[in-house]
Parts: structure tokens; C-alpha cells; sequence
């Protein structure tokens, strides 16, 4: 059991019942036994598995589940089951449902994205960004895994990202590159946002590993790709497309020639996805 895992889905519990469930407490035998079976409401991928078997033995609850991660499924499915108390599956139960439901969103989104360039025989890595929920930013990632995207950066301390208010901070994109590159170790990536070719030259000359277009649109991160490439710059570095880029354009973007696109609706603004759980005593 994921310790980090467990004490965020603990703080979810109490959050949700910081001094037990009053309804159920006066309602429901503490002895009765109940069968809960989760049920999707609308088509989705699964993401959550560690998540429902941690949140259940918690609670001394058992847990079956019928999808793997990253598995598509249809509105009706049966998601899986959990078996135990009925007082301690009634208490856990809008916790689990919330973060299911978000998770599948994400994950979701992501595996649509993911499908949509494959389709088209393109294999740009899709990654989210730091656009998470506060609380939330371990599952988030988790499922945009599931979906078969790129967590990216997990934090502040994952990476080196130098974006405009560093550069604007320190004088200049080189400037900015040169004091990391002197400063932290050889293990750690260096990443530069820019917003033109000349950015994108500055940085690479300056010793960047990936170069990250921030809000350029298609064609111009295509223009600056392909001067990239007659330079015979293109293999030096990793390129990045991010900013406003979502399910129409994304297309786009990676025909562009792009190694990884970047989107932070995937975590902040995806479609829940509705799952409810139906109890019933055994």
C-alpha cells in the first residue's frame, strides 16, 4: 500500500466526515452486510484501480475490480464491486465516487487525445502540465498515465523549467540558461519557454535540452521547426508545444513537428465522468 496514497485518501475521508457519518450511524445496523457495485453512466476509461483497493482495505472492505487502468468502458458497465460493512462503505462512498469519477475524466480526456494522433499516424507524446487540483496532483497524473499520456514535471523540484517572468527577471533566455546550466547538476533537464525562432536559437546555443513553444500558434511553431531544421539544429533538442491547445487543434500542433504537446485541460478542465455506486445488503 502507496503510504503517500493512503494519507491523502485518509485526509479525503475525515474531510467528508470529520466526526462520522450522523444519517447512517442512526439508520443502518453497524452489523449489516452490503454488496456495492460501481456503475458507469456514461462511456469512459478507467483509472483509479490503486486507488478503490487502497480507499476499501482501509475500511476493511474488499474490493473487486472488472477493468485495468487505461480500459475503455461503456455507459452501464459494472466497474467492480465492493463487498463489507455497510456503515464503512457508506462512508467512504462520494470520496471514492468524486476521485473515480475525476480520475476517469482525466483519463479519458487523455486516451482521446492519445487515440486522435495515433489515428493519424502521429506519435507526439502527450503531457500534461502543473495545471492540477490542489490535493489532487498525484491521481491527476496517475491518470493521465492511465490514458497513455506524459505526467511531465510532477513539481518544482522535478525539473528545470525557465519560463518568461524567470527570463524577464534575469535579462535574457541565454542569461537565464547559462546560471542553471552552471548551477544544478548533470542529471537535471533544462527546459526554456520562448516565443519566437530568435528565443528558440538563443536558447539552444545557450546549452537547453528542450525548447518549449508557449501560445504560438500551429504555423508558427511549424516555421520555426522547419529553420530549425535547415540550420541542422532540430536533433539538438527536445521540442515542446503548449498554451490554448486542445481536442480541435491538436492535430495540428503535432504535424508541426513537435515531440511533445502539453495540455493542461487534461487535469484542470476535464469531463467528469459519472459513476454511481448501488448498494444492496447481502
Amino acid at each position: 500500500m502507496n503510504p503517500l496514497i493512503k494519507d491523502l485518501l485518509m485526509k479525503f475521508v475525515e474531510e467528508d466526515a470529520p466526526w462520522g457519518d450522523i444519517t447512517t450511524h442512526l439508520i443502518v445496523d453497524p452489523k449489516t452486510e452490503a454488496r456495492a457495485s460501481l456503475i458507469a453512466k456514461t462511456d469512459g476509461v478507467f483509472a483509479g484501480s490503486e486507488e478503490v483497493e487502497t480507499l476499501s482495505s482501509l475500511f476493511n472492505l474488499s474490493s473487486k475490480l472488472n477493468l485495468k487502468d487505461g480500459e475503455r468502458f461503456k455507459a452501464q458497465s459494472v466497474l467492480g464491486e465492493i463487498t463489507g460493512k455497510a456503515k464503512d462503505i457508506l462512508l467512504i462512498e462520494r470520496t471514492l465516487l468524486n476521485l473515480l469519477s475525476h480520475m476517469c475524466g482525466v483519463a479519458t480526456a487523455t486516451k482521446n487525445i492519445v487515440d486522435l494522433l495515433r489515428a493519424n499516424g502521429l506519435y507526439t507524446r502527450i503531457a500534461a502540465t502543473r495545471k492540477t487540483h490542489p490535493g489532487l496532483r498525484l491521481f491527476e497524473k496517475k491518470a493521465v498515465l492511465a490514458g497513455g499520456g506524459d505526467p511531465h514535471r510532477m513539481d518544482l523540484s522535478s525539473m528545470i523549467l525557465i519560463k518568461d517572468n524567470h527570463i524577464a527577471l534575469c535579462g535574457g533566455v541565454g542569461e537565464a540558461v547559462k546560471k542553471v546550466r552552471s548551477g544544478s547538476s548533470f542529471s537535471m533537464k533544462i527546459e526554456v519557454e520562448v516565443k519566437s525562432l530568435d528565443e528558440a536559437l538563443e536558447a539552444i546555443e545557450a546549452g537547453a535540452d528542450i525548447v518549449m513553444f508557449d501560445n504560438l500558434s500551429s504555423d508558427d511553431v511549424k516555421q520555426v521547426v522547419d529553420v530549425l531544421k535547415r540550420r541542422g539544429l532540430r536533433e539538438k533538442v527536445l521540442l515542446e508545444a503548449s498554451g490554448g491547445i486542445n481536442y480541435s487543434n491538436v492535430l495540428n500542433y503535432a504535424m508541426a513537428g513537435v515531440d511533445i504537446i502539453s495540455m493542461g485541460s487534461l487535469t484542470s478542465t476535464p469531463q467528469y465522468i459519472d459513476i454511481s455506486l448501488e448498494l444492496e445488503p447481502i
